[in-house]
């Protein structure tokens, strides 16, 4: 496959297992939001909210070169209690850093390979982003009706 027609194919892999790892999160009993912005002015792939009141970001990468251009990951850390990266079955797992847990998803659904360590937000970051998920999500629900 040239490298023109890889980058022609990103955008439909990001979107498969962006889909496939928001219906493992719903599985598991998070409430997934798509691109959704943080306090820091970045926007992650996925953050699902947990029935406990925990978060949990996901970064998609879409093939080796979307992974070593963007380095922002780390800069989500701070604003979830648990950090994984989603990938496509035939992604290079192996370039992976140590430590963040690991996702492999498609369209149907995805997998837990590795699971993330948990590091528990303060309370007060908790409350923050409670409250920020919940107003972004019924804004979004009212999207279509407003």
């Amino acid at each position: 496959m040239s490298s023109i027609a890889q980058i022609a194919c990103r955008p439909e892999i990001t979107g498969r297992v962006t889909r496939g790892a928001a219906r493992l999160m719903a599985q598991l009993g998070y409430a997934p939001l798509l691109e959704a912005p943080l306090p820091n002015g970045r926007r992650v792939d996925l953050m699902a909210l947990g029935p406990r009141g925990e978060f949990v970001i996901v970064e998609v990468k879409s093939s080796l070169e979307d992974f070593r251009a963007d380095q922002k990951w780390c800069e989500y850390l701070p604003y979830c209690d648990t950090f994984y990266f989603a990938v496509a079955p035939e992604f290079p797992r192996a370039v992976l850093p140590e430590g963040p847990g690991l996702i492999v998803a498609d369209a149907f659904g995805g997998a837990i390979l590795t699971e993330a360590p948990t590091t528990p937000l303060a309370g007060a970051r908790r409350k923050t982003l409670t409250l920020a998920f919940g107003r972004l999500a019924a804004l979004r629900s009212l999207a279509g009706a407003i």
